[in-house]
């Protein structure tokens, strides 16, 4: 069973690497004929409810990715390996047995095992991240980031990672040991006010750790999304931008936190690209992801998936100790010597689900979508936003099926561009699906 299983996974990973199909034409368009459109004048009303055309892959992107998808079947081999090469050489064991004499008490013991696991993996991960996240963007010139930012950026996350572990760990090894039948369910409950209480803080305490977030320094432009925000009936919206210049070149946007911590954020290199009712268009985006209440829902879906995934693990892990225990060392899941077997079982969960949670993610997203246009009326303006997206980010604007599947968790921008051009009820007199969240269009005054 083993076999099969690792056998699928090959297949699956192979499949990323097959060459790419060719787009069907009418879906893209070539780029003699997109220069020769653009040359041509064009009234400026009738160019505002043009259709936008999917821009076709340049050698670049393609390039991007393709290597990409090389790129990510070396990083999920390598997360499996990684833990497996830990444990199955027993040095997890002896690491433990280190830890249990320095730390002598057990949530000491705890702490200093996690710590030299962590800083060991983190060693062993240091040129495929730096490979990754440093020599490839600056190699396709998606980054702007100097090295000492870097090396900064992975330090803090990295000391975050060790803060976060040492607080919460103990929960899931102490329930192992008092419970060891039922861990799964009351490590799962204990985890929903972790998630809640992370994305409570995470907008306020954490990200500022990385970038500078301050109020939007185009006030008029600040002006016409707060009137959309009133447009969409969110009162005392945060709207904040973010100095990303410093790390990418990249655009980006965003909505993020819960309750009191809620804000929609704009890199800075966004706001350099887009045009007014471009942005407009991705506010509209954001604060739809606030009045669908897509956070929250994404916290239910999240946490549904992971009380499966954690009755799953404790029922393989269960075997995996059996069949293991005398090559291993580890006989207990308690055991914290355990750490790099439930991080494996759950890498091969977590790639088994990825489908599943790209999938939601992308019904979301494409609801913002929807939620976007009906509150701004810009077709032309969505289809040119994301096709800026496609140009500016080397995105590949239509990937084949595994890659939606297991790696995007947005829509092909590609099929975005095409429901920019093709939804627009209001045209017909038809009404929209949100329309009952909209407020009058006169905003109060600021």
């Amino acid at each position: 069973m083993p076999r099969l299983a690792a056998l699928a996974i090959a297949s699956l990973l192979i499949g990323f690497i097959l060459p790419i199909r060719a787009a069907t034409a009418g879906t893209v368009a070539a780029p003699s004929a997109v220069a020769a459109a653009q040359a041509q004048p064009v009234d400026p009303q009738v160019q505002a409810e043009a259709p936008v055309p999917v821009p076709v892959p340049t050698p670049e992107s393609t390039r991007h990715y393709q290597t990409g998808n090389i790129l990510w079947i070396v990083s999920t081999l390598w997360g499996f390996f990684v833990p497996g090469l830990i444990l199955f050489t027993g040095f997890s064991a002896r690491l433990r047995d280190a830890a249990k004499r320095t730390g002598r008490y057990w949530y000491f013991t705890l702490v200093i095992y996690f710590t030299l696991f962590t800083l060991l993996t983190s060693l062993l991960d240091l040129p495929l991240e730096y490979y990754a996240t440093f020599v490839r963007p600056h190699a396709y010139g998606l980054s702007s980031q100097l090295f000492g930012k870097w090396l900064q950026d992975e330090l803090i996350g990295l000391g975050l990672g060790l803060a976060v572990g040492a607080l919460v760990l103990w929960i899931p090894y102490l329930l192992l040991k008092k419970s060891p039948r039922r861990w799964w369910f009351y490590t799962w409950l204990a985890s929903i006010p972790i998630m809640v209480f992370l994305a409570l803080v995470e907008p306020i305490w954490v990200e500022p750790l990385f970038n500078h977030f301050g109020p939007m320094q185009d006030k008029a432009l600040e002006t016409q999304i707060l009137d959309l925000a009133h447009r969409a009936g969110i009162e005392g919206a945060n709207v904040y931008e973010v100095n990303k210049s410093v790390d990418t070149n990249e655009l980006n946007a965003y909505a993020t936190g819960i309750g009191g911590t809620k804000r929609i954020v704009l890199w800075d290199t966004i706001i350099k690209q887009f045009t007014p009712d471009e942005l407009l268009m991705v506010m509209g985006h954001e604060m739809g992801h606030y009045v669908l209440n897509h956070v929250w829902k994404g916290l239910a879906f999240a946490s549904a998936l992971l009380l499966l995934g954690l009755w799953l693990l404790h029922r393989v892990s269960g075997w995996a100790l059996r069949r293991f225990s005398a090559l291993t060392g580890v006989t207990e899941l308690s055991d914290v010597a355990s750490m790099p077997l439930l991080i494996l079982l759950s890498g091969v969960l977590l790639f088994i689900f990825q489908p599943v949670g790209n999938a939601y993610s992308r019904h979301l997203e494409h609801e913002a979508d929807r939620f976007g246009l009906e509150i701004t009326h810009s077709n032309h303006a969505c289809g040119t936003a994301f096709t800026k997206f496609v140009q500016h980010d080397l995105a590949y604007p239509t990937p084949g099926l595994l890659y939606v599947l297991w790696r995007s968790d947005h829509p092909p921008l590609g099929e975005r561009i095409q429901f920019c051009n093709s939804y627009h009820p209001w045209t017909e007199g038809k009404p929209g699906e949100y329309e009952q969240y909209f407020q009058p269009v006169n905003p109060p005054a600021h």
